[in-house]
Parts: C-alpha cells; structure tokens; sequence
C-alpha cells in the first residue's frame, strides 16, 4: 500500500519520523504537529503506522502484563492509553522504532464515538508524544507539566502551574508582545535546559477543532524548540499580584506535583514503565524529581500570584519586581 504521510516532527529534543499508511490517521498526525512537520530526514525516532489491522505474534513470548508482551528487546502493547492502536516497540542502533495498527477493541470503539475529542487527543499522544517523551528518557531527559517561554522583558522562564492556573493565557499574551515559547503545556527537560512536546494550543479563545473543557485548540505562534531558562516561575491565583521569593524546594515540589497531577501525562506512566520492562532500555520511571530539583537549585525561584490573566503580561509584571537578578 502506498504510504499516505512521511514526515518529521522536531519534539521533546528529539526528531521524530512518522510513516502512515491510512489517510484518515494521517489527518490527526499532520493536525498533531501544530504546523511544525517537515520533510523526511534523519530522526531519533521512528514511527510506521501500518495499514495492516492482524494482531502483532505474541507466541512464545514473555507476559508483562494483561495487554503487554516483550521478547529479545521488543514489546508489544495492546490497545495503548485505550487509544484503539496496537504498538510493536523496539530500541535499535538507530533509535527507537514503533509500528502500530489501528485495531481497537469493541469498547475503545465505542468510547471514540462518544467522545471524539478525547479519541483524537489520545491518538496524537500515542503516535507523537509517548514515542519522544521514551526516547527523550534514554538521553537523560523527562517529561515535565510546564513550559518554557522568552519574555523581551525578562528572558527565558520555565512556568510551573497546575491545569487551569492560566499558562496557556499567559503564553498567548506574551507572545503578543514579541516572546516566544517552546509550549503552553508538556516539555522534557534535563538539568539545564527544556524543550517543548509539540502539540496545538488548546484554549478558551481557540478557533479550531473542539477540545475537552470547553475549549478549542489553535496554533502556537513564535514556537522555539528549547530554551535554558533563568527562573523558575510557580503560578498561583489570588486575590491581588504578588511575587515572592521561594525557596528551590518549594519550587520543584510545586513542578513534581504538577508534573504528577496532569491529566495529559496519566496514561503515559504505564506505557514508560511496561515499554522499559520489556526492552532492558532506560529507567523504569523517569526521574521526574530529580530533574525538577537539579533545575531549581541552579536557578531563581519565584512563585506569582495573580487576580486574572487577561491581558496580563507575567515579563512584565517580573520586570517590575526587578527579576531576575
């Protein structure tokens, strides 16, 4: 079968190459990538969605868990984070491979027509962001819920915040001023430096496909691929604008519980922890704490409560308290 889609995603500091064999998947891959999928080119991940819909041979190989196989390297994954596709994974001398079959189970099938943005959200996980996100940890990096963005007032920033504590918002207001952001939401990160996991926006004020929440997704303008940030910048609301002084613990236990709480990484633990098992390759769990204190011990730490953010311009509101310094 002709393949319908090739192409390569920069994300999460590694270069994904995707292959689709089915057109109406191709779709959410090319929706997926937020504009940023380029030609075929070298990658450190290698992702082939197959038109073929049998089940990967399992035979004769080891259980890891009800819907999970592994053998000489390789691991099989049924039904991954409930998303309808199969994945074969496999560490090669030239990264990480996945091929993957759309083969949903009656009761995934159903949930997709049910909830069509949640589908369509899970499928760009699988295929885009679990793939780098695996691959990211065997170059000592690891998911984080927060992102990076460069304020002409201040410079680089890694912002820390729970879902709805105005990120998003906060990102597209500066953006407006002339900054740039690696992402609203997911990054993988190392000690010193962060890179965005790319995706669509996903807002209140978006224009494009449906999102949970209310919300509606568009594209992420001025996006730059990493950045080494200067502070760290833990979001709260409150009744006024206030900045304080943390210390770098209160920072990284801020940025753990995040990371830890975000509904957009939940079904990704399980897919590290079985992949890693089955592979001999990598942590069984990222070292997401350890990441986050390395990061705030070597940089300022702020937390900023704010009233609202509309409008609101978190460089701006930094450059008035001096920071950083």
């Amino acid at each position: 079968m002709t393949t319908t889609l090739q192409g390569t995603l920069a994300t999460g500091g590694e270069v994904l190459a995707v292959e689709c064999d089915l057109p109406w998947l191709a779709r959410h891959v090319v929706e997926g990538s937020d504009g940023q999928l380029g030609d075929p080119g070298p990658a450190s991940v290698h992702v082939h969605v197959e038109a073929g819909r049998g089940p990967f041979p399992t035979r004769g190989w080891s259980r890891l868990s009800r819907d999970a196989w592994a053998r000489s390297g390789r691991v099989v994954l049924e039904d991954v984070a409930t998303s309808g596709l199969d994945v074969m994974l496999s560490h090669e001398p030239d990264g990480v491979h996945l091929q993957c079959r759309w083969r949903p189970p009656p009761r995934t099938r159903g949930a997709g027509l049910l909830l069509r943005a949640r589908s369509r959200l899970l499928l760009r996980s699988v295929l885009l962001q679990y793939p780098a996100m695996w691959a990211a940890g065997l170059h000592g990096r690891t998911p984080l819920h927060a992102c990076g963005m460069v304020s002409p007032s201040v410079g680089a920033v890694l912002v820390v915040g729970p879902s709805g504590a105005g990120k998003t918002s906060l990102v597209a207001n500066e953006l407006s001023g002339g900054g740039r952001a690696t992402t609203d939401n997911l990054c993988t990160a190392d000690a010193r430096s962060v890179w965005g996991v790319v995706e669509p926006v996903r807002s209140e004020l978006g224009s494009g496909r449906r999102a949970p929440h209310g919300r509606h997704e568009g594209t992420l303008a001025s996006r730059i691929e990493s950045i080494d940030p200067q502070a760290v910048v833990v979001l709260a609301r409150g009744e006024r604008t206030e900045v304080r002084d943390i210390s770098p613990r209160e920072a990284a236990r801020a940025l753990v519980a995040s990371t830890y709480a975000a509904g957009e990484l939940r079904r990704y633990w399980p897919f590290h922890a079985q992949v890693a098992l089955g592979s001999g390759a990598g942590d069984a769990h990222p070292p997401v704490a350890e990441v986050a204190s390395a990061l705030c011990e070597r940089l300022q730490c702020r937390r900023v409560s704010l009233a609202g953010v509309r409008d609101v311009r978190l460089g701006d509101v930094l450059a008035a308290e001096g920071l950083p310094r």
